[in-house]
């Protein structure tokens, strides 16, 4: 199944269609979901996609939905994690994949683990994000029985609720565009389900049969997974180092993305002369230059095929200014068209 630039392939696993997609060449680094993951919305939202072809430039990223999201929605979100690991090894097996790094973020953590501990043969190394052990300690009972209800009552109200917790520090056009974002991604009833899936995960009793090595990377703000139950994590693992980083974004691909990319990459063996900065830093001016230095980056980013909205994900602009960015450019330039704006750009860059 194809829609624009994103092949989308199904794995059987037991009673389930799960779904998946790849992007990117190298080593395989399997993403797996999270609450309320969707192959296809996740892919059409700026930041996220920005995230994924960052990774992408460097390992060959394998995305999938698990059983009760996105596109793998067969039944509800099963609230047992072997339904998942069983998933996770259909996808593995349909790529062709081996071994992968495993990069989890939040209730895919949990997940991830269960599959190491089953199958530590398939798992090269583990990069984990917004992570915990157990979902019974990231709220009490009572709390977390009242925000899967509103989930399920107000699908509108607890969108902007999850927006707040999640993406605290996000300009009122990021949490607009963040909640119209997650409220497409699923219904009410199919959202509230894989909210109480999230809350009754426990890997506690898996940590200590993993081997592989894993990164814990938890930003010190955030709201969602609070940093003792990332450095729990930690804890638990033989073999792994937490890193703490600021920040309040639970979502790895919000906020300082840059900082987060480049201690998962270079613990996954990425060289550290490989991984790429913000445009800014690794693109010089132009000596006597017509445009700007930030009209110059713009035009490179368009030059690798970014659109505009993700062009702002990746600088932090609107699109607006982007879009002005571009127009000045091409007037300075006297280009006929942003292709060739771009094209002058790569051109002249150093």
């Amino acid at each position: 199944m194809r829609s624009d630039e994103l092949s989308i392939q199904y794995a059987w696993s037991g009673s389930d269609d799960v779904a998946w997609s790849e992007t990117g060449d190298g080593h395989p680094v399997l993403i797996g979901g999270w609450w309320m993951s969707h192959l296809e919305r996740d892919w059409d939202y700026a930041p996220f996609r920005s995230f994924v072809s960052a990774i992408a430039r460097h390992r060959r990223v394998i995305r999938m939905d698990p059983p009760g999201s996105g596109l793998s929605r067969t039944r509800e979100t099963p609230a047992a994690l072997e339904p998942h690991v069983d998933a996770m090894r259909a996808v593995l097996d349909a790529a062709g994949v081996d071994q992968a790094t495993l990069f989890a973020g939040s209730s895919g953590c949990p997940v991830a683990i269960a599959f190491a501990a089953r199958h530590p043969d398939r798992v090269r190394r583990l990069v984990f994000s917004g992570s915990y052990l157990s979902g019974s300690a990231i709220a009490s009972a009572p709390d977390r029985a009242a925000l899967v209800e509103l989930v399920r009552r107000s699908w509108g109200v607890s969108s902007r609720v999850m927006s707040d917790i999640f993406y605290p520090d996000a300009t009122p056009e990021q949490r607009r565009e963040y909640v119209r974002h997650q409220r497409s991604t699923a219904t009410a009833d199919a959202a509230a389900a894989a909210l109480a899936a999230v809350y009754s995960f426990d890997a506690s009793e898996l940590a200590a049969d993993v081997s592989a090595p894993a990164i814990v990377l938890h930003r010190r703000g955030d709201r969602a997974i609070r940093m003792s139950l990332g450095a729990a994590v930690a804890a638990a693992l033989p073999d792994a180092r937490l890193e703490v980083l600021d920040g309040a974004a639970h979502h790895p691909w919000h906020g300082d993305t840059r900082s987060l990319l480049d201690a998962a990459l270079w613990f996954d063996g990425v060289p550290e002369t490989d991984l790429t900065p913000q445009p800014s830093a690794h693109r010089g001016t132009v000596p006597d230059s017509p445009i700007t230095a930030r009209e110059l980056e713009v035009l490179l980013l368009v030059a690798n095929g970014l659109t505009d909205a993700q062009i702002a994900a990746e600088l932090f602009l609107s699109v607006h200014t982007v879009h002005r960015h571009v127009a000045n450019a091409r007037a300075k330039l006297g280009a006929s068209s942003r292709s060739a704006a771009a094209a002058w750009a790569v051109s002249h860059a150093d």
